[in-house]
């Protein structure tokens, strides 16, 4: 390791792992890399093995085990946060569901103060860049990118006739829910490839880890930043636990992610001064934004027990590991060889909206995120959820002390408009999964159980039962108003000289799906930002919006009438309404 760097990157996480690639693509620039996790060893089965997902979450060899603080509407319950604690951070333990969002998430992004070039066409070149969609490259999806894609198949029984449903509700298919038309349902792209999860390591650092401009270090834990004045110089860390080190940098680019960004920020004095000082540190730059607008996901599963022996659920039990583990080492194949997230879709609950604002993924099996309550025979299960939630919550430092996890408090259920969509969501699940195709499988609902019927006995059961999506984002959000912390022109930290950001907690407001590949094509963007280069040029397919709701465009905009009738697809109230 050398004493100076020209870009020092703190988190070796998804986005510090396509910078890390990017930025050291220039021979004559020298880059190094902090991981406060352990390197992702080739031989770890619990993160290579895809159907594996679930033995990380909760270990504290993978885990930083973060929790949130006493949910105040969600009966004061602390709700868990998985993050990865392993090079590819969370791209090395996640559900490898690989999903853009809605072109509308960034014209949405574009519509905050200073966002207008974070539009859906100055982003989709950089989504394409970093894909190799097996599935096939067109004008929506990129062909010859390191994340490599795949999709589906999503062929089993369970399967099929969840698809089958899907139409009987009233609801379309589509082809490709990151291409033309989101909305409607389709086999899912994943991070995997040849039976194997392709984390943001696995597919941006292993192939240039051996560059000579390029460092990577792990169990390095940054504890600091350093000052010259307002320009960060350097940062303190620890390495291995024990021994403390300083590197002097050009740059220190921050890719920890929604939680431990702010952290740092804050523990070296950038944030609002009035937190700083209650919490023993002496402020340095006043940037009241820093912790706040903090944004995620949470999600429910509606599971039913089948009366057909075709789920995965057998293979639940621990005696057939050995057998499933040896199928996936020596055949690529097997059960292992598999997310089981392999098809889902996205609707609207309302007309009210103007994109989706539910996403479903369906699984073969009856089973939590970390591997408990599969104790029936067979079974299956929608995780569901608000995608485009209201609610916001922080992320505060509660001492000086680096080691000890800040109050995190994201204020799930906190208002009207989130539990009346809540509601909608459930009631909309309930209606795909209650059609015929699945009559000859359906042995009844597990959870939550017919004895959740109303709107409050449904609130009750998600304030008791969700669980977060694992989609933290938006805790130093990207703008140029007063709440905001990143300048979206440069990713520098505003008031700074010498400190930029890159990773979820820049986005101004949750993307509308599984957050992995935005935070992938924000580091893209920012690579090119970073570095000087020249920017990609925008492309601007046609993209399905529906009639109803707010433009997708500014008002004049003449694609605002360019939407196609014939493809127009109902909201879940409105098919609900007009079914007997």
């Amino acid at each position: 390791m050398k004493k100076r760097y020209d870009y020092v990157i703190v988190g070796g996480g998804s986005a510090g792992s396509a910078l890390a690639n990017r930025l050291s693509a220039d021979a004559g620039t020298s880059v190094l890399v902090l991981e406060a996790g352990r390197a992702d060893f080739k031989f770890d089965p619990l993160i290579h093995m895809p159907a594996a997902l679930m033995f990380p979450s909760g270990n504290p060899l993978y885990d930083y085990k973060y929790e949130t603080d006493p949910e105040p509407y969600m009966g004061g319950r602390r709700v868990a946060h998985t993050r990865g604690k392993v090079l590819g951070g969370s791209s090395s333990i996640n559900g490898m569901i690989f999903q853009r969002g809605n072109p509308g998430d960034y014209e949405k992004w574009a519509s905050f103060e200073g966002m207008q070039d974070w539009d859906y066409k100055h982003c989709l070149p950089y989504f394409k860049r970093m894909e190799t969609t097996l599935a096939g490259a067109d004008a929506w999806r990129g062909g010859s990118g390191p994340l490599v894609l795949e999709r589906g198949p999503a062929s089993s029984p369970l399967f099929q006739a969840f698809f089958e449903a899907t139409q009987q509700a009233g609801y379309a298919l589509t082809d490709d829910v990151n291409g033309y038309r989101q909305e409607g349902f389709a086999p899912f792209d994943h991070n995997t490839f040849n039976g194997s999860r392709m984390s943001a390591s696995r597919s941006y650092l292993w192939p240039i880890k051996n560059r000579k401009n390029l460092d990577i270090a792990t169990l390095s834990f940054v504890t600091k930043l350093r000052w010259d004045g307002n320009r960060v110089t350097g940062v303190d860390f620890v390495r291995g636990g024990r021994r403390h080190h300083s590197v002097d940098a050009g740059e220190v680019i921050l890719c920890g992610g929604a939680f431990n960004t702010p952290q740092l920020l804050q523990l070296s004095g950038v944030g609002n001064p009035e937190y700083l000082r209650e919490a023993g540190v002496t402020p340095r730059v006043e940037l009241p934004g820093v912790g706040e607008n903090l944004q995620d996901h949470l999600e429910v599963y509606l599971q039913h027990e089948s009366k057909q022996p075709v789920s995965i659920q057998p293979w639940l039990k621990k005696w057939k590991a050995p057998y499933i583990g040896a199928q996936w080492l020596f055949l690529n194949s097997g059960v292992g060889a598999s997310n089981h997230f392999e098809a889902g879709g996205f609707l609207r609950t309302n007309e009210d909206v103007q994109y989706p604002n539910l996403m479903f993924h369906f699984l073969p099996v009856a089973v939590r995120y970390d591997g408990t309550g599969g104790d029936h025979e067979h079974g299956y299960q929608v995780h569901i959820g608000p995608m485009n939630s209201d609610v916001r919550g922080h992320v505060r430092i509660k001492n000086a002390d680096p080691k000890q996890h800040p109050s995190i408090l994201f204020n799930y259920l906190s208002t009207e408009n989130d539990r009346r969509e809540w509601v909608e969501v459930v009631r909309t699940a309930r209606h795909i999964l209650s059609q015929p195709a699945f009559a000859s499988f359906d042995g009844g609902e597990i959870s939550p159980g017919p004895d959740c019927a109303t709107d409050q006995e449904i609130i009750d059961w998600i304030a008791k039962d969700a669980e977060t999506a694992l989609h933290p984002s938006c805790s130093v959000k990207m703008g140029t108003d007063e709440m905001s912390c990143v300048d979206p022109n440069s990713m520098k930290v505003h008031g700074t000289e010498g400190l930029r950001v890159a990773d979820a907690s820049v986005f101004p407001s949750i993307t509308n799906g599984n957050i992995y590949a935005p935070v992938m094509m924000v580091a893209e963007r920012a690579a090119d930002l970073i570095a000087g280069n020249t920017m990609l040029e925008p492309q601007d397919p046609p993209v399905y919006r529906a009639k109803a709701g707010m433009p997708l465009w500014p008002q004049g905009d003449p694609r605002n009438d360019a939407w196609d009738a014939k493809d127009e697809i109902p909201s879940a109230a409105k098919v609900m309404a007009e079914q007997p």
